[in-house]
């Protein structure tokens, strides 16, 4: 086996050799063709300077010209044809990326109880999955009221679809529109939105309504009749901070010279470059003015669009399909963060539901039992098993070796941090009750547990919430800040009413009941 290889491998050697001298003695033959061709009409003694010259000549022509000429298309038609693969390898990863986001807002969804909620975002869920398997490519045009929006929306599909110089908040709703561009795969959705920085109720309803549709577009038009309001600029900033890629169209240029229409795109692109690229600037004049003819009737010129068409076009043609995948992806990810965001808060009332029935059933075996302060969390206040049905709540199964660590810890920050004690003074003093002193310390005890539990329940919820992790600032920096919650004067006021309900009264209930028959007087032994 290994001898047949090397026999192989000397046959090809020995082949290529064949060639390479076979185009050698052609080459060699070729060149005493033409030196013997020569000699018939130039001096014997002037042919071979002539052949050593021409032969220079053209090696210096290859190497200067032909090669860099044949590097430089080689890497160009190599790019060309990686650059669509590429495109196509990571369009096709953000759709399984969009893909994987539905899924997961669908198991969100399985888990949400509010039927109210739950409906808006399977709603959205359900357009977002319908827009992953569209046709057609989303183009918004934003600007302020009677900026023009409506007309280039005219002179883009060549006919009338609007009302056109209007008043301003002309436009009350968002219209949609269809258009095709030469050799763009996809159809466009032109979308004409409610004009932005409007006064009045309804036109920031207005303007919230643009906002959206933006926030939901592939690509964006917005169109300024003049230099950019700070108001402006923020939006823009805003919109291009999402990822949302835009084209700034300067309107109504046939309203202004030449030189003041210079100026006016210098000044956009020099305060949009952080922003936009300056190609993305674009002037237009979406409905110029009628120009007065002596005695006949006006001249209307037509639109001058074209710079836009040829840079949307361009755009889309290029960076369409990636757009449209990011566009879906950020809305995927925008809702999912939406239901994560009402799962968290339907989790957290559970979860304070759970830890308010915690707080009383450990104000009430210590209120029965009374025990020195400092052992108030290590028998009731903190306890194993709400750690775990907290844990529960967040999807997370805990053992009770575990849970018992975590309160463990919990208590023992309380304890360091001085709050047990503070805690105990604190129901002390803004406890006013007239009752016996024997039934005072237990009560002051029983809702010192309540409100202790309270806190260490409230640490465990964040420390939960946070994927267990306590942050930053440790377990200590957690527990405080939700001690400083519970002590604030409405807090503790609200807590100290709910808690003579709960703990007080029940204390003097079961104290009348335990008390021996009233002695009778002698007179009423006579009578």
């Amino acid at each position: 086996m290994k001898r047949h290889k090397i026999l192989l491998l000397m046959c090809g050697l020995l082949t290529v050799l064949l060639v390479i001298g076979t185009l050698i003695g052609a080459l060699l033959r070729l060149i005493n063709e033409i030196r013997y061709s020569l000699e018939y009409f130039l001096p014997y003694w002037l042919v071979s300077p002539i052949l050593f010259i021409s032969f220079g000549l053209i090696i210096a022509l290859i190497v200067q010209i032909i090669w860099p000429w044949w590097k430089k298309n080689s890497h160009k038609m190599s790019s060309e044809t990686s650059k669509p693969n590429e495109a196509k390898i990571v369009q096709k990863s953000k759709k399984i990326a969009a893909k994987r986001s539905l899924q997961s807002i669908d198991r969100i969804l399985d888990r949400l109880k509010d039927n109210i909620a739950t409906e808006g975002i399977k709603q959205e869920r359900e357009r977002i999955g319908n827009e992953l398997a569209r046709g057609d490519l989303v183009v918004v045009i934003f600007g302020t009221g009677s900026s023009g929006k409506t007309s280039l929306i005219r002179a883009l599909l060549n006919e009338i679809v609007g009302v056109v110089g209007a008043q301003m908040g002309s436009t009350k709703q968002s219209k949609v529109y269809r258009l095709r561009l030469k050799n763009l795969d996809r159809g466009l959705q032109l979308i004409d939105t409610p004009g932005i920085l409007e006064a009045g109720k309804d036109g920031f309803i207005r303007e919230k309504q643009a906002r959206l549709r933006a926030s939901q577009a592939d690509l964006m038009i917005v169109v300024i009749d003049s230099d950019l309001r700070s108001g402006e600029y923020e939006i823009i900033k805003s919109l291009t901070s999402l990822g949302k890629r835009l084209l700034l169209v300067l309107n109504k240029c046939d309203l202004r010279g030449e030189e003041e229409e210079r100026r006016l795109l210098y000044l956009l692109r020099s305060s949009c470059k952080d922003l936009l690229d300056k190609e993305d600037v674009i002037p237009c004049s979406a409905s110029p003015q009628s120009v007065p003819v002596p005695g006949s009737k006006p001249w209307q010129p037509n639109p001058e669009v074209s710079k836009l068409l040829y840079r949307l076009a361009k755009v889309l043609n290029e960076d369409g399909e990636e757009l449209l995948a990011d566009n879906i992806l950020l809305q995927c990810r925008n809702l999912g963060d939406k239901g994560k965001q009402l799962l968290n808060s339907q989790r957290k009332n559970i979860a304070k539901n759970c830890v308010e029935r915690y707080s009383w059933i450990s104000s009430g075996v210590v209120a029965a039992t009374p025990l020195p302060g400092i052992d108030l969390l290590g028998t009731a206040a903190i306890n194993a098993q709400m750690v775990i049905e907290i844990a529960r709540i967040y999807g997370v199964e805990l053992t009770k070796s575990r849970a018992q660590e975590l309160a463990l810890s919990v208590g023992k920050t309380l304890t360091g941090l001085g709050i047990i004690k503070g805690g105990v003074s604190l129901i002390s003093t803004g406890l006013s009750i007239n009752i016996p002193t024997l039934l005072l310390g237990r009560a002051i005890q029983g809702i010192a547990a309540a409100w202790l539990t309270r806190i260490a329940g409230a640490s465990f919820i964040t420390y939960f919430q946070q994927d267990q992790d306590w942050g930053d600032g440790g377990i200590q920096e957690v527990v405080q800040h939700h001690y400083d919650l519970n002590k604030r004067e409405h807090s503790i006021k609200n807590f100290l009413e709910l808690a003579i309900r709960k703990v007080v009264e029940p204390l003097q209930e079961n104290q009348q009941k335990q008390l021996p028959p009233r002695p009778m007087l002698q007179e009423e032994e006579d009578a």
